[in-house]
């Protein structure tokens, strides 16, 4: 066994109010000046005044980004890395779900290196150290606080540009379940499968470790049995606080062992047909999971005796046939749409299956997965989608 390099935010703040100890972070890194990168619904529902609030007490200034989008493109961050590129920021706090973190990363590199996001792409290893960066998330879904992984899509080539390296992980995270609270059902279940795709994805990569599988299966005995919970009861602190520490933990278990098929295929169906991510994980999980099983039997068991859905006395099979219900229906049950039902028209999907299958493949995330599959697999898959 060869051994595992385990990248982390320096400092994690975890639990009740832990963005109110923003201040406190900042006086540790020694930072006086940060550029807050956010979106417009984190200004509306008053995350950015309570944040410049806590701020201004200790007599901190700040700016305000607030023009991320969901899915972030290179146009969409070119006037935030122009923000930092030219203002005095010794820092930034990104604060959201997973785009304006990830728009945050983005910003963080091209402010200080300039170039484009295309050159800073995979398989290329981002090693520089931008603009410090303090992430603050408001989904307990990607993860993005804690990994060394930002996706920017090329809007010219409408394709979901994966970004890896040491220069992309937070300084901090402060995570702080209060902040999911007022999230509606729909984010809170797109994110809350993204968050259990990386978790599983992790534990059946190639590329797994025994620190990531400890990260992996922590993560699913949180994550599983509040999903729904958590749905339903978006007011409901128990299931918030597990949905949030699960997504950090999974986030963490992925940034070390890597996402798999799930992730390759996903990222082209978000660029080409503008599904949320997450969403466009659910949308895969059950049938990639089908086609991968073979590949790890007693791996994918693990996970549905985690996940509490099989127990020991079944079978590794038996345990994956439960496996696959359970998946299914949790998206039956958190309402996930077929492409088809999300509005995407068969003949556009299927015209573009074998560009998404080479898209993926070139991604590297199923070169991880248990099984390999050919760009023929993937297109039966994607394909099966609309069975």
């Amino acid at each position: 066994m060869m051994s595992s390099q385990i990248l982390l935010p320096r400092i994690m703040q975890i639990g009740a109010d832990a963005s109110r100890e923003i201040p406190n972070v900042l006086a540790s890194l020694n930072c006086r000046r940060p550029l807050i990168v956010t979106d417009k619904v984190m200004v509306e529902l008053g995350y950015v005044t309570g944040i410049t609030k806590c701020l201004t007490q200790e007599g901190i200034l700040c700016d305000i980004f607030d023009n991320t989008v969901p899915e972030p493109t290179v146009a969409s961050i070119e006037d935030g890395v122009a923000m930092a590129r030219d203002g005095d920021y010794d820092c930034i706090i990104a604060l959201g779900g997973g785009s304006p973190i990830d728009s945050a990363k983005a910003i963080s590199i091209l402010a200080k290196y300039g170039g484009e996001m295309k050159d800073y792409r995979f398989p290329r290893q981002v090693t520089e150290q931008g603009l410090p960066i303090i992430a603050v998330p408001t989904t307990a879904g990607t993860g993005s606080e804690v990994t060394r992984f930002t996706v920017i899509t090329d809007e010219k080539s409408d394709e979901k540009m994966l970004c890896v390296g040491l220069g992309f992980i937070p300084v901090a995270a402060l995570v702080d379940y209060k902040l999911t609270l007022s999230l509606p059902p729909r984010i809170t279940a797109d994110t809350g499968i993204d968050a259990l795709t990386h978790a599983i994805e992790a534990y059946v990569s190639k590329k797994a470790n025994p620190y990531s599988d400890s990260q992996a299966i922590a993560a699913i005995k949180l994550l599983a049995p509040n999903l729904r919970t958590s749905y339903h009861q978006g007011d409901n602190h128990q299931a918030r606080e597990a949905m949030m520490l699960g997504a950090t933990l999974a986030g963490i278990a992925f940034s070390s062992a890597s996402v798999a098929l799930v992730h390759g295929m996903s990222r082209p169906i978000g660029a080409f047909f503008h599904v949320p991510h997450g969403l466009s994980n659910a949308m895969l999980l059950p049938a990639v999971t089908a086609f991968s099983i073979p590949g790890a039997p007693r791996r994918y068991a693990d996970c549905a005796r985690a996940m509490g859905v099989a127990d020991t006395s079944d079978s590794d099979q038996e345990a994956n046939q439960k496996l696959l219900a359970e998946l299914q229906a949790l998206n039956h049950e958190l309402a996930v749409p077929t492409p088809e039902k999300f509005g995407i028209k068969r003949e556009e999907f299927f015209a573009l299956t074998t560009t998404m299958a080479q898209q993926a493949l070139a991604s590297g995330s199923p070169a991880n997965n248990p099984l390999e599959p050919s760009v023929d697999e993937m297109v039966a898959i994607y394909q099966g989608l609309w069975q």
